[in-house]
Order: structure tokens, then C-alpha cells, then sequence
């Protein structure tokens, strides 16, 4: 539903403990507590380790609401008087209650509309809006978990009324804010367990659409992940209908030239939205690589946060991010296994190949 991170590692704890400049580049970390993002090599207080999260670079933890350090400017290597104003319109979009306009970032660093959100979008991989939407995002997240009111929390976080807190809340955090609080307590979730020629299958579904569709080894992986994603929603076992929809989902994968035709509810960052639109739009038997995709957003600088945010899909083949390689044509990570990425390509070859004799 967000942005992926990943808890700390001891080697990567070890690199922030030693303020190991070798490790800048390789992820960046974020302090839950100050919301704040660092390089490895950081001379800041190092914090406690249960409040770090590790990122794969600066626009992932930016996606994720996170806002650059002032001392090490994790955002460019070399530092840039651009992104020294880049990440000074970050701090006044911080500290802004409501969502400024494109105009109002514009009177703080004397660029134009324009030329600002190019700029803007150079540096973070994200546009001045879809930034500010991330910040408030993570801030309401945090303001629920900290107040025993769902008002206090919509006061400051910035939210203007009740209805935009239901409406721009349940899409920012994937569930109604009341239910965020409670870790799902109120969602009902339809859910099976099944098995297809890729090892085993669980497929889940809200009232919205299809939530999950997961692939494993063995089941009782799959199950306990899917059980602490939704910890205290209502689980139930599969219908008739629910064992139809299953079935489509077992079809897809034997052979995903099939359309699936069912209503999917996935929620994510804005850039990662736009990631996973782009990633359905890719025929079947055709790959593109993280760059061609990120290209094909009108990003051609966030190929690192467009294989974030494929790692980040939770809904196997119907959003297919297996359909994406290294710029070399090789196979990069899958969420469900290198195998299982290999073996779906082949099909979707070997099928494509068979519709063009057939044409011939």
C-alpha cells in the first residue's frame, strides 16, 4: 500500500554505526520518529535502530514521506544550488498545513511554474503535488496511530473536513482512517488458497476488488504474510462466486494472454500508481526494461523508483511486473521468484510466437 522499505540489516546498521561513506549510494535510511531520511555516512545522532527504515535511494523515501537531511543532502551526490532549492521547497511544503499551490512554491524560490515542476521532478522522481500527498500521507498515518481521535488526527494533518479526511484518506492509506487505526479491524476479506503450475496461489478480494494475488512455494508462507498484512481484519473462506474468481485468477497465469476482466483494489503512492498503470498497458510477450519504463511515464530519471514501486505490487500477473528486465535483457528480481518471472515470459513468448505462424 506504500512505498517498499525494508528493516535494517546488521551490515547496513554497521555502515550507518561507522558513518561508512562506501555504503552512500546503496540505500538510504529514514528515522520513523523525526521523519526524517540519511545517507550511511550521516554525522548525525545515530538513532535508535528500531526506528529506522531502509530505503533503495532518496526518491523512495520520498514517495514514502520521508524529507531529505539538511546535513548530509542524501538527494545528489555532489550537492547543486538546484537542489539546494529543490530540497528547501521539500522543507516549505513540510511545514505547509494545507497543500500549496504551484504558485506558492513558485514566489518562495523566484522560478517559474514551469520550470519548477521540471526542476522538482529532476531531482525527487516525484511532482510538487504528489510530494506534498506523500508528506501528508505519512503524516496522517502517524497522527492516527498517536491520537484516540480520528478528528484530532484529520486537524493536523491538514485535512479540511471530514469528507476529504474519508475520501483522500482511504485512498492514501488504502483502508478508512478509523479502520488504519485499528489495523484493518472492520475490512472483510474473502480469501482462498489454491495451487497452479507455479506452486501455490492465494488470491483475496474487498468489496472494492481483488486485493492479493500471491505466489509460493508452499501455502503456509503465503498464508501467514497475508494474516499480518490485514491482522485485524474480518477474514472469510471462499463462496461459489469467490471459487469462480479464483479460477479466472488460474487461467490468467496458465495463460496470460487472457484478460482477467475483474475490478483490482490496490492502493499507492501516486508515482507508484502511474507505475502500475503503465506496467498493465504492456503487451503480452513484450518486455521493457526499468529505463524504457521510466520513459514511458515521462520520467526518464526514476528507473530506480520504477523497480521500487514494481516490487512494491502485490497482485502477481494482473499487474504484470514480470514483464520488466535489466537494460541488458537479463531477469532482475520478482517478488515471487526469478524462476516463476522466467517461466511466464516463456509462455507469453512461446504464445506470441505461435500467433504470428498462425498469421503467416
Amino acid at each position: 500500500m506504500t512505498t517498499v522499505t525494508a528493516e535494517i540489516t546488521d551490515t547496513q546498521w554497521q555502515a550507518i554505526l561507522v558513518r561508512d561513506r562506501r555504503a552512500d549510494g546503496r540505500f538510504v535510511y529514514g528515522v520513523i520518529t523525526t521523519g526524517i531520511f540519511c545517507r550511511p555516512s550521516c554525522p548525525a545522532k545515530r538513532p535508535n535502530p528500531d526506528n529506522v527504515r531502509i530505503f533503495p535511494n532518496g526518491q523512495t523515501a520520498l514517495q514514502a514521506g520521508f524529507r531529505p537531511c539538511r546535513r548530509c543532502t542524501p538527494l545528489s551526490p555532489a550537492g547543486s544550488p538546484v537542489t539546494d532549492i529543490v530540497i528547501a521547497l521539500c522543507r516549505y511544503i513540510e511545514q505547509s498545513h494545507d497543500l500549496p499551490t504551484l504558485k506558492d512554491l513558485a514566489s518562495q524560490c523566484g522560478w517559474s511554474r514551469h520550470h519548477l515542476q521540471r526542476q522538482f521532478k529532476a531531482v525527487t522522481g516525484l511532482s510538487p503535488r504528489d510530494y506534498a500527498l506523500a508528506v501528508r500521507r505519512r503524516r496522517l498515518a502517524v497522527n492516527l496511530q498517536r491520537h484516540h481521535s480520528v478528528s484530532d488526527a484529520m486537524q493536523e494533518s491538514g485535512m479540511e473536513s471530514s469528507s476529504q479526511l474519508y475520501t483522500q484518506g482511504k485512498q492514501m492509506l488504502g483502508m478508512l482512517p478509523g479502520q488504519y487505526r485499528s489495523r484493518g479491524a472492520g475490512i472483510t476479506i474473502r480469501f482462498a488458497m489454491a495451487e497452479c503450475s507455479l506452486g501455490s496461489l492465494l488470491v483475496a478480494e474487498t468489496a472494492q476488488g481483488i486485493c492479493a494475488i500471491s505466489l509460493g512455494d508452499e501455502p503456509e508462507p503465503l498464508l501467514l504474510e497475508f494474516q499480518a498484512r490485514f491482522a485485524d481484519a474480518d477474514l472469510l473462506p471462499p463462496d461459489p462466486a469467490f471459487d469462480d474468481k479464483v479460477a479466472r485468477v488460474i487461467a490468467l497465469i496458465e495463460d496470460p494472454h487472457r484478460n482477467l476482466s475483474l475490478p483490482l483494489d490496490i492502493h499507492g503512492t501516486a508515482f507508484q500508481q502511474r507505475v502500475w498503470q503503465a506496467l498493465q498497458q504492456i503487451p503480452p510477450g513484450t518486455t521493457l526494461s526499468y529505463q524504457e519504463l521510466a520513459e514511458k511515464i515521462g520520467q526518464p530519471g526514476a528507473a530506480r523508483a520504477v523497480a521500487s514501486a514494481c516490487a512494491a505490487n502485490t497482485l502477481a500477473v494482473a499487474i504484470p511486473c514480470h514483464r520488466i528486465v535489466r537494460r541488458d535483457g537479463s531477469l532482475s528480481g520478482y517478488r515471487w521468484g526469478v524462476e516463476r518471472k522466467r517461466a511466464l515470459l516463456e509462455r507469453e513468448h512461446e504464445e506470441r510466437e505461435c500467433e504470428k505462424k498462425q498469421r503467416r
